[in-house]
């Protein structure tokens, strides 16, 4: 008997106990069934939502469609033609132990008559003409696709009393088997630094080879360029250009009358016809190959230039004339090693030769016109050495020489002088892409000044800066 009822009481325990956690399971389950309704009602949120941004998706997309449809109906649309535009000025302030007076007159013997001189359409004097303050430029670049065949590049030079196109251009861009034409007025491919403007060099003022042989502006002509890309796993471009031949230091096209007697002291009774050129007056030829080894890239180039020469200088203290041929042979290196993504160091050299063959038109003491051979083989190089330590500052020197200067009149040698050098210093800094602030100092012993050299020490403080939207510059 007391076992049943200890068996009775242990069941009634059990029972009891099992339908506690029954209710517990199910008060358990009723909370789970309470978050499984939040996340659906969450889910359809997140549903209504993901519809809402397809339709809102399909809109903008139907509105640009309908805004690109619009562009398309109106050919005239100017909004599809607002080229890059680019304005560029350039400001110094020179300290130098020549005189302005001196300055003027000073020229590079067997090369020049002097800075200043011009005999073509651009008088201008050269940069940093003055002691003190000078308002060196000021260039405007503008250019757009036309199309999908041609680019159209206009850039032109302002000065304070003057306004010219210095380039005018168009490019081809679809031409098969990697050819490109050029054709307009432009700066030739001769050399490194020839086609570069004056904003993009290292340094304040042109090499001295530089404005020895090509003077102020670098050869800058009318043409056609065409070039041709080789498919080789380098870098390999080959181009030639014919252009009118205007530069007034080398070739020049159009003829002349030249007295029988000195038009400075008399009066001429007769005169000797030099003939135009055939035009165009200029061929040129150049290979540019290019490479990298690690983060060492390397450019080199070879470039050849030939023309007939029509020079006029009867207006001169001095009168006199040139008619012949001029050659002009150059060779480049330009070699960049990448330390990161700031810093690097550029070494750059270039070596140009130039030859002329014809005759010179003078006039004795007895002023009567004299006609003498004149053969001119003069070269010279430049190298320069750049390193950028960091992201906004660099230093850089150039040393330039004309190590040949050989001039011979009737095959009797004039004794021009050879040894004409440069030293060049300088330490920029970048506050921004758009901006360069540059001190320079040079040690100049190429200039004279009746028959003295007169050594040249200066100093060059530079402000360039620019605005708008400006194409990049090739390395």
């Amino acid at each position: 008997m007391k076992k049943l009822f200890f068996a009775g009481l242990l069941c009634i325990t059990f029972t009891a106990s099992a339908s506690d956690d029954i209710q517990q399971l199910k008060e358990e389950l009723k909370k789970q069934q309470e978050i499984i309704n939040q996340l659906q009602e969450k889910v359809k949120e997140l549903q209504k939502q993901q519809e809402i941004t397809e339709e809102t998706k399909q809109k903008l997309n139907q509105l640009h469609q309908s805004q690109i449809d619009k562009l398309l109906s109106n050919p005239f649309s100017q909004a599809k033609f607002v080229p890059d535009i680019s304005l560029i000025m350039d400001f110094s302030y020179v300290s130098r132990n020549l005189t302005d007076v001196t300055y003027k007159a000073v020229n590079i013997p067997g090369f020049n008559h002097g800075l200043f001189h011009s005999h073509g359409g651009n008088s201008e004097a050269p940069y940093n003409a003055e002691r003190g303050f000078n308002f060196n430029y000021s260039e405007l670049y503008i250019s757009q696709a036309v199309d999908p065949y041609f680019d159209l590049v206009g850039i032109f030079h302002l000065g304070e009393g003057s306004f010219e196109i210095d380039e005018g251009y168009f490019r081809t861009k679809s031409l098969p088997f990697n050819l490109q034409l050029k054709g307009g007025k432009f700066y030739s491919k001769f050399g490194r630094l020839n086609e570069q403007h004056h904003h993009v060099w290292d340094f304040v003022d042109a090499p001295l080879i530089y404005r020895a042989v090509f003077g102020e502006h670098n050869l800058l002509e009318k043409g056609a360029q065409l070039t041709w890309l080789a498919p080789t796993p380098f870098y390999l471009m080959f181009g030639v250009e014919v252009f009118q031949g205007d530069n007034e230091n080398n070739f020049n096209r159009n003829g002349f009358l030249v007295p029988n007697t000195n038009p400075i002291n008399t009066t001429p009774t007769d005169y000797l016809k030099i003939s135009d050129t055939k035009k165009p007056n200029l061929y040129t030829f150049f290979i540019k190959p290019s490479f990298d080894i690690g983060n060492l890239s390397i450019l080199g180039g070879f470039s050849y230039a030939e023309g007939k020469t029509r020079i006029d200088h009867l207006e001169d203290e001095t009168p006199h004339a040139l008619t012949g041929t001029t050659k002009i042979y150059g060779l480049d290196l330009t070699v960049r090693y990448s330390i990161d993504s700031y810093r690097y160091i550029t070494w750059q050299s270039e070596y140009i030769h130039r030859n002329f063959d014809g005759v010179r038109y003078g006039y004795d003491n007895a002023n009567n016109l004299i006609t003498s051979f004149l053969d001119k083989k003069q070269a010279g190089f430049y190298s320069q050495l750049v390193y950028k330590f960091d992201q906004r500052w660099r230093v850089g020197a150039r040393y330039d020489l004309i190590n040949k200067n050989d001039v011979f009149v009737n095959n009797t040698d004039s004794n021009q002088p050879d040894n004409l050098y440069k030293y060049s210093f300088m330490i920029d800094f970048l506050p921004s892409e758009f901006s360069r602030i540059r001190l320079q100092y040079n040690c100049d012993r190429s200039l004279f000044l009746d028959g003295e050299r007169k050594p040249n020490n200066e100093i060059i403080l530079q402000f360039n800066m620019a605005i708008g939207a400006h194409g990049a510059h090739g390395f």
